[in-house]
């Protein structure tokens, strides 16, 4: 018997990425960032609760850290990501955006939406511990 050789169904390797695949897939991906989080500030919590001074906690020392620091930022990120893109679906589910135009857009709106009010969210918490306010 000879094994015929039989074309691949689609997959990822053959579609050039576009716009909403990319989106849904960091959509995922920005969830599982906010829920990794949620884990780190609830360890934080639970030490503060145990009657730990905040700066001698490992949470806080890994969270001060450059790295910690960074991720942070990362997690804000992906907060306000989550948030825009999640908009963006509500949007569709009332029947709002499904041109093709429209759709690109939304998704260009909503990752530059996000990236501004990380920045401000950033700057505002900068400039409350630089004036103590």
């Amino acid at each position: 018997m000879i094994k015929k050789e039989r074309p691949l169904s689609p997959h990822l390797g053959i579609y050039k990425p576009q716009i909403t695949s990319v989106l849904s897939i960091m959509h995922r991906i920005s969830g599982v960032v906010l829920f990794i989080g949620l884990i780190v500030l609830l360890w934080w919590f639970v030490s503060l609760a145990y009657g730990q001074d905040h700066e001698t906690t490992v949470a806080w020392m890994v969270l001060s850290s450059p790295v910690g620091k960074a991720g942070i930022i990362l997690w804000s990120y992906s907060m306000f990501f989550h948030a825009c893109t999640g908009v963006r679906h509500l949007l569709w589910d009332a029947g709002i955006g499904f041109g093709l135009r429209a759709v690109t857009l939304g998704g260009w709106a909503a990752v530059i939406i996000s990236l501004i009010l990380t920045v401000m969210a950033w700057v505002i918490a900068l400039q409350f511990q630089i004036t103590g306010e």
